[in-house]
């Protein structure tokens, strides 16, 4: 299944895709995506629904992440061996993980605020899988029992706040709008091969990222495996498993964003996102959209 939330932010409804990439409404059937659903089985239940025979969502209409009330979101750092290296780091002898805020979660077409006082804003595909079942010591033998699904995650980034200020990772993460996630949760039945995804990013038409997954440097078992040591994994969390080599610190000479500049970026079989860098208005309305 592929399941989508669609409307305003805040005021979003729970929606599932069709074979024919239309929008159908779960209104009715479950009350949203979220942790709740996902721990209860419901959404599960939803596989035996013909998606043709749901209403049909009459479109444009914008796509909210595709989960509420995420608990936490934990994203990998340094797991592709090459964009270790662009950045001037060692390749990790152990996964290293880091978290990010869950109010920076957006759609994954809203615009992308480039936050006061930021110089370095810079972009992240990321295969993003989420947790279906509480995850505490788990073996890596056991770990994708535990995955629900993936999505996509824009691993939005300030370097300057991330290695210039203290050195704090989350500081430099965690901007508002800086983890646009979607656009669809799809089921882990859908991806029977997770480690072997092509992923890619461009920023105003011109492609910086483009690799497989099968490239991570420690794949999701180890890391759901070593994550769920130091913390509890529990259903709704997103886990971000990091990016490939081609972001715009590691070129020569860097490349920033700049309000007004595109970020459109895609998984197989996990659709397509596409961002638009705009200048913070402290009274609230989109500026350079």
């Amino acid at each position: 299944m592929k399941l989508l939330r669609y409307g305003p932010g805040g005021r979003e409804q729970a929606g599932m895709l069709d074979s024919a990439g239309r929008i159908r409404s779960l209104e009715g059937l479950i009350s949203d995506i979220n942790p709740s659903t996902i721990a209860s089985g419901r959404l599960a239940e939803l596989a035996l629904r013909e998606p043709s025979s749901l209403p049909l969502v009459e479109e444009p209409v914008r796509l909210g992440a595709p989960i509420s009330g995420v608990g936490k979101v934990v994203a990998v750092g340094l797991n592709y061996a090459e964009h270790a290296r662009e950045g001037g780091f060692q390749v990790p002898s152990e996964p290293i993980f880091f978290m990010k805020a869950v109010t920076a979660i957006s759609g994954p077409n809203d615009p992308v605020i480039i936050p006061p006082g930021a110089e370095k804003v810079d972009w992240e595909v990321e295969l993003a899988f989420v947790i279906g079942r509480t995850a505490r010591y788990v073996r890596e033998a056991d770990a994708m029992a535990h995955v629900f699904g993936y999505t996509i995650i824009n691993d939005v980034s300030e370097r300057a706040f991330q290695l210039e200020r203290g050195t704090q990772w989350v500081k430099g993460k965690s901007c508002d709008t800086f983890a646009p996630i979607g656009p669809w949760l799809v089921t882990a039945d859908e991806i029977r091969a997770p480690h072997d995804l092509a992923l890619w990013l461009e920023v105003n038409g011109h492609r910086y990222q483009s690799s497989r997954t099968a490239d991570m440097v420690f794949r999701i078992p180890a890391l759901l495996s070593t994550i769920s040591r130091y913390m509890t994994l529990m259903p709704g969390d997103i886990v971000a498993t990091g990016t490939p080599p081609g972001v715009g610190a590691g070129l020569k000479p860097p490349v920033y964003l700049r309000p007004g500049d595109v970020m459109t970026l895609g998984i197989d079989g996990l659709g397509v996102q596409r961002q638009q860098a705009v200048s913070y208005n402290p009274a609230g309305d989109v500026e350079g959209a």
